[in-house]
């Protein structure tokens, strides 16, 4: 049931640069190419502590929220593109900043999902730059505890690694795993997915199954995905840039 629930949505998956790509319109807001009804968005800006955050009501629509400086519609190829830079306003819990959207339910509450039945985040996306890397999908911790961590975090390295974080227990410390290399600029796909209790990660069609530990089973969870910087410093003009092609989620 693993292998073939993987199986399917990466086939799918492999079929979609062409015509996802082809089928974006450079000339809408991101919402008008991709559903944002289901997220809200965190920006780089804002009060030190406290990130400006645009709700889903927002981001919807072909006329829904944009912003030339960090979430905006590539004129070119009709991407949805994330911007941060290392000096910008960070969360609490984070020394980094981020361009990142946060799942939400259709109803506009937060997500907040139990471990049991089957979870998928897949998106097709490039990294145009990064400093040192950067964070592109996560399943974070929810309700059922006072951790603040993520369950997982996939993570695009300056020299083209693709890194899976796996977090060894809600008090923190990540086991790294390196999945693939995919050069600077160019088009790869990713499916985070939890199924039959377990995790499985996909990148360009190769699967890998993880077991969850068992602290984190109290918990619920909820997906991330967009540009999550990893480094920071004074500067405005280093950061990373994360153009998005597809982006899906589905719960069973």
């Amino acid at each position: 049931m693993l292998a073939g629930g993987a199986l399917a949505v990466t086939t799918a998956l492999a079929a979609a640069p062409a015509s996802a790509s082809a089928a974006l319109n450079p000339d809408v807001a991101p919402g008008g190419n991709f559903d944002l009804s289901v997220w809200e968005l965190q920006l780089p800006i804002g009060s030190p502590g406290s990130p400006t955050t645009i709700g889903p009501s927002q981001l919807k629509g072909a006329n829904g929220y944009s912003n030339p400086a960090y979430f905006w519609t590539d004129k070119n190829d009709g991407s949805m593109t994330f911007w941060d830079p290392e000096s910008g306003v960070t969360t609490p819990n984070s020394n980094y900043a981020r361009t990142e959207l946060r799942e939400m339910n259709s109803n506009g509450s937060a997500a907040d999902w139990s471990l049991s039945g089957t979870h998928t985040l897949s998106a097709r996306l490039r990294v145009v730059s990064v400093t040192s890397n950067v964070c592109v999908g996560q399943i974070h911790l929810g309700s059922g505890g006072s951790s603040t961590k993520p369950l997982l975090e996939l993570y695009y390295h300056a020299n083209g690694d693709v890194v899976l974080g796996l977090e060894n227990s809600p008090s923190g410390g990540q086991t790294l795993h390196t999945l693939t290399n995919v050069p600077l600029g160019t088009q790869w796909s990713y499916v985070i997915a939890i199924v039959g209790g377990k995790i499985q990660v996909t990148v360009n069609g190769q699967a890998n199954s993880y077991p969850i530990a068992s602290g984190f089973s109290a918990y619920h969870q909820y997906f991330k995905a967009g540009d999550y910087n990893q480094s920071s410093s004074s500067s405005t003009s280093n950061g990373a840039k994360v153009k998005f092609y597809s982006l899906t989620v589905a719960h069973s």
